[in-house]
């Protein structure tokens, strides 16, 4: 009977072992046969040098990773990093994806020499500040602060970077600065030395995270968050035309040259932050990130 009854199982409508079989084995590749399997796509550009940016695309929520600072993939792709000022001599690149895929590159960072430059008929109060001063330097340092933790959801990096005002490169970045002859740290802009009242725009789309007529060593500061954190600074301002939460384009006009706090003339000295690296500014304005479109 139980004979009987396997065969009658085989014999019931709809039940086909032997197609069942092969449709299983299809699942599987014939002998020779080899399928491709599609590599994890990243892409980036930059230079790998101290004070360098690199801009890369990957498939949204990719967590890219450039030594100990990370940065995760938006939803066109589009990730930031940086190399700060005074890098080790090799960095890994690690790509973490969606799928638990992972790329890692390793990279030589070049080396860089800077330049000792020596400034002098600084405000001595801006130097060394009188007692009185500290409370007003301390508050807005926590202002600053704040202001570099803002993680703009927009990628206004991924258009590029335009240089801010016209003049004469006055500074540059990483040079050991010597204020009135005292040692100091180094100088983290590019300085653009222009009359008073010459236009400043912005360098590339971004949300102001600060805008302040009258600080300390920096006289009119701006910042602009142009995603992800990638942060510029605007110092010695002369005139600020933006406020806090504005959202500007590239090329917008955001303030105007002028010489206030720590400054022997008028000039514009920016500046770029991304988490804790300076970045030479100068390298940025070399990159193309059309390339990774």
């Amino acid at each position: 009977m139980m004979i009987l009854a396997a065969l009658l199982a085989l014999q019931a409508p709809g039940a086909d072992p032997i197609a069942d079989v092969l449709s299983a084995d299809s699942e599987f590749p014939l002998a020779g046969e080899i399928r491709e399997i599609a590599e994890p796509e990243l892409s980036c550009i930059g230079q790998y040098i101290e004070g360098a940016a690199i801009v890369c695309r990957a498939e949204p929520g990719t967590i890219i990773s450039l030594g100990d600072q990370s940065g995760t993939a938006d939803s066109d792709g589009w990730v930031i990093l940086g190399i700060n000022r005074d890098s080790e001599d090799v960095l890994t690149l690690t790509a973490a994806l969606p799928s638990g895929a992972m790329i890692e590159q390793q990279y030589e960072i070049e080396q860089r020499e800077y330049n000792i430059q020596r400034v002098d008929g600084v405000p001595p109060q801006t130097v060394n500040p009188p007692a009185e001063a500290l409370a007003l330097i301390r508050e807005q340092s926590r202002m600053k602060a704040a202001a570099y933790t803002s993680r703009w959801d927009g990628a206004g990096f991924a258009g590029g970077f335009i240089a801010p005002a016209e003049g004469i490169i006055s500074g540059v970045y990483g040079s050991q600065r010597f204020y009135n002859g005292e040692p100091r740290r180094p100088h983290y802009g590019l300085d653009y030395a222009n009359d008073a009242g010459t236009p400043v725009h912005a360098p590339a789309a971004g949300i102001v995270t600060l805008a302040d007529p009258d600080m300390y060593y920096e006289g009119g500061l701006i910042f602009i968050d142009h995603g992800q954190g990638f942060t510029s600074a605007f110092l010695h301002l002369g005139a600020v035309h933006v406020t806090v939460g504005d959202v500007v384009e590239q090329g917008e006009l955001i303030g105007e040259i002028g010489s206030g706090g720590r400054a022997t003339g008028a000039h514009l000295d920016w500046r770029i932050k991304w988490r804790n690296r300076y970045i030479d500014p100068a390298l940025v304005l070399t990159l193309d990130p059309a390339s990774l479109r």
